[in-house]
């Protein structure tokens, strides 16, 4: 099953590739491939069709190269858990990639709405994947349910692309776009930013993300890495021309992307769970990519979902054979001292959270510091908090590195006698990994480094238009400036972690505003008092007086009413003869008198009905 489940994912990098080759050739135009008629009205019809062009195969290409060293580690780390449903696990992590590949090929809104539900169905199935523990399915379900809401922004959206222009698909609409009002192009990205929000995790809708954590670690890999939480990106992207038009919701997109990103980052500070730390992580990161599209970057914010899925996956894989090794223990209290046990997750793992933490010449250094130096040219608060967040995210990270590799070991004697590394099938996706975290950023080397030497920016300039970028206006003095101020900080916040933490590792619970982090800022406590509670207060309501009291009142006392009647009548039935045969004989007479007599008894009947 394993052979056959990465067998088709390495398939699909295979062609992924003949597709990135062929597309970029110079002069490559955009193919729009019809397999069937989906929808066929008098007033409209959708196609059943894929777009090949230079943002699709890109994303084709992570989607399914981080899709199969995720799959091939999975092959061992399964195993190892011994796990019954080994099959089943591997069916969903093939439909998971299928629907994100069916999202980012769509030629029309519809058709990447069908992949975009598809993944959601995925992440349902996956995080709920141990379905034998409640807690597992309770996040399961906070995750559909709170994808849901944001994908009733999205179908809005469509539905009002559809009502307007008659079409979806996106050269149509993209052609049309200048047939929109202010006000129409505005609500209608705002819809589409809602969608966002619910599946790349943004304030207020993020909460599900952490809690994603529940499914095998190789799941929560790829669904932060290359799958699913990229999707809201992806679809702006795509979206670039209508948001192009919508100034008021690209300040509202880079705004809700940085308050997220400092949010997250704040949390991760304090949390002791080695995957929760990772997760926040995420929703940070996820923050900055949406910064980057709010103020205009696009290349910027597809440059860091390249290279966040190469050190993201890199460290939830490490985090996995971290948890292998320690006998499924999370919690980075109890580890430390890894170093030795785990030489080759020890020196991906650090690769990796240098890559994170953006350290030249790390990948995380050159497209984050993109996001940066636009937001700095769009807004100089944005960049200040950026920076700040910039910083939090190097502590943390080596906060958690210190924590779980260095020191000395804080867990049981058992636990330290059955350390060892991982089998090469978990350790090899881990150096693949590596490798393209450190590597991976040289495709988007900055203007101030080496003229035109963007690659990534070029090859997606078909798709992007060049006045949709961040005007490359900053004197290479401030560019400067402006990385040495980020690397500067991280490097700071980096050395104080490292000799913090592995010296005198935090065992202690966080009192004061480290208690306020570690709590997740109460945002779970808050929404259930202000959401869930209410809820749940009205469907009792519903199912106490409304059902109960009222439609079942009604139904069970209709069967109440026969009931009794019945019970009534049957005391007719005294069990004297003599009874019987009376009534039988005055029946008899009654029917005889209405036979014979009936109509001399209409006037008296009518007489009394007067």
């Amino acid at each position: 099953m394993g052979l056959i489940g990465c067998g088709v994912i390495l398939a699909s990098f295979a062609v992924s590739l003949g597709i990135f080759f062929e597309v970029k050739q110079d002069g490559f135009q955009p193919q729009v491939i019809t397999l069937f008629e989906f929808i066929k009205l008098p007033a409209f019809t959708i196609p059943f069709a894929f777009q090949v062009d230079q943002l699709s195969s890109l994303f084709l290409l992570i989607i399914t190269g981080v899709g199969f060293l995720i799959h091939v580690y999975s092959t061992a780390y399964m195993q190892e858990e011994e796990d019954e449903h080994y099959g089943r696990y591997f069916s969903y992590l093939n439909l998971f990639v299928f629907s994100m590949l069916l999202l980012v090929l769509g030629a029309n809104y519809v058709i990447m709405f069908i992949g975009w539900e598809g993944v959601g169905l995925c992440s349902y199935l996956l995080i709920g994947f141990w379905f034998k523990n409640n807690n597992y399915n309770y996040a399961a379900r906070k995750a559909f349910v709170m994808n849901r809401i944001g994908d009733l922004g999205f179908l809005l959206a469509v539905f009002w692309i559809l009502g307007k222009l008659g079409t979806v698909n996106y050269s149509d609409v993209f052609a049309n776009a200048s047939t929109f009002s202010t006000f129409e192009v505005t609500a209608i990205t705002l819809l589409l930013f809602v969608g966002a929000m619910g599946k790349s995790a943004q304030i207020p809708l993020y909460t599900w993300l952490p809690d994603a954590m529940a499914g095998p670690t190789p799941v929560s890999a790829l669904i932060h890495a290359a799958t699913m939480v990229t999707a809201g990106i992806y679809m702006i992207v795509r979206s670039n021309v209508l948001y192009n038009m919508a100034p008021v919701t690209q300040t509202v997109v880079a705004v809700i992307g940085l308050a997220t990103a400092f949010l997250a980052a704040t949390i991760a500070l304090k949390q002791n769970d080695i995957k929760k730390v990772l997760a926040y992580s995420t929703v940070s990161q996820l923050g900055y990519m949406f910064l980057g599209l709010g103020v205009g970057a696009y290349t910027g914010a597809v440059f860091h979902v390249m290279t966040h899925a190469f050190f993201k996956a890199l460290l939830f894989l490490g985090a996995g054979s971290v948890i292998h090794a320690m006998h499924h223990e999370q919690d980075i209290r109890s580890m430390g001292g890894l170093k030795k046990y785990l030489p080759i997750t020890h020196i991906t793992f650090l690769l990796a959270c240098l890559a994170i933490s953006g350290i030249p010449p790390f990948s995380g250094f050159f497209s984050k510091d993109e996001i940066l130096a636009a937001a700095y040219e769009h807004n100089k608060v944005l960049w200040v908090v950026g920076v700040i967040t910039a910083g939090m995210t190097a502590f943390y990270m080596f906060r958690l590195y210190a924590m779980t590799f260095l020191g000395q070991f804080r867990g049981t004697h058992e636990q330290e006698h059955h350390l060892h590394e991982s089998p090469s099938a978990m350790t090899i996706p881990l150096i693949i990994l590596a490798i393209l975290s450190v590597v991976g950023g040289f495709v988007g080397i900055p203007e101030v480094f080496a003229p035109n030497a963007h690659a990534l920016e070029h090859f997606l300039s078909p798709v992007i238009a060049k006045s949709s970028e961040a005007a490359h206006g900053l004197d290479h003095g401030t560019e400067y400036m402006l990385m040495g101020v980020s690397v500067g900080l991280a490097v700071i916040a980096i050395i104080y972690a490292w000799t913090r933490f592995s010296k005198k590792p935090e065992i202690a619970e966080p009192q004061g505003a480290g208690k306020f982090f570690a709590e997740k800022w109460y945002v779970d406590e808050l929404y259930d008092a202000i959401v869930a509670r209410p809820l749940l207060a009205m469907a009792n309501f519903f199912k106490n007086v409304i059902e109960k009291s009222g439609i079942d009142g009604i139904v069970n006392g209709v069967g109440r009413g026969v009931n009794y009647a019945g019970r009534q009548i049957r005391l007719m039935q005294s069990g004297q003869v003599g009874n019987y045969i009376l009534l039988m004989v005055l029946s008899m007479v009654l029917m005889i008198i209405l036979v014979f007599y009936g109509n001399n008894l209409n006037p008296i009947l009518n007489y009394f009905s007067k």
